[in-house]
């Protein structure tokens, strides 16, 4: 199946097997005014990785694959919570956060971003070009999405 983020006109597609077959860290779906859905692969013993969204809301949900997921007010105070297929997570914005692939398959998920977090259809193929393309400022949300102040 081929993805590809019309902006913020209407969209329909299976979002579960796009996300079970998305071999991508992280693919952007679907980036609306408000909202953005991204699909993402994290490999077994891998992590989407600790991090914090001060003014972003997130939700996940887990198609295939199991793992922990890490949550709490500050990087020392996490509490772990085993996951797998089928299970949604919910992050309020402000709290530090992880998901880690602790089975013997890729953790397949997909997360919904309020307000949009990554550029318009923007495709990485690991964590590692994320963070390089995230650090030189080219994975920025479209400038049509509505941002916190």
């Amino acid at each position: 199946m081929t993805i590809s983020d019309n902006g913020p006109k209407p969209n329909a597609f299976d979002i579960e097997s796009a996300t079970k077959d998305n071999t991508n860290y992280r693919t952007v779906a679907w980036t609306g005014k408000y909202l953005q859905v991204t699909l993402m692969s994290i490999p077994v013993g891998s992590a989407i990785g600790l991090e914090v969204h001060p003014e972003t809301d997130q939700f996940l949900r887990l198609d295939a694959g199991s793992g922990v997921f890490r949550v709490g007010p500050s990087e020392d105070e996490l509490t772990d919570t085993d996951v797998s297929d089928g299970w949604s997570i919910q992050v309020p914005a402000g709290h530090w956060h992880d998901v880690v692939n602790t089975g013997d398959e890729s953790l397949q998920l997909y997360a919904v971003y309020a307000p949009s977090h990554h550029a318009q259809g923007k495709v990485h193929e690991t964590a590692e070009d994320a963070e390089r393309d995230e650090e030189a400022g080219g994975d920025e949300p479209p400038e049509w999405t509505v941002q916190p102040d």
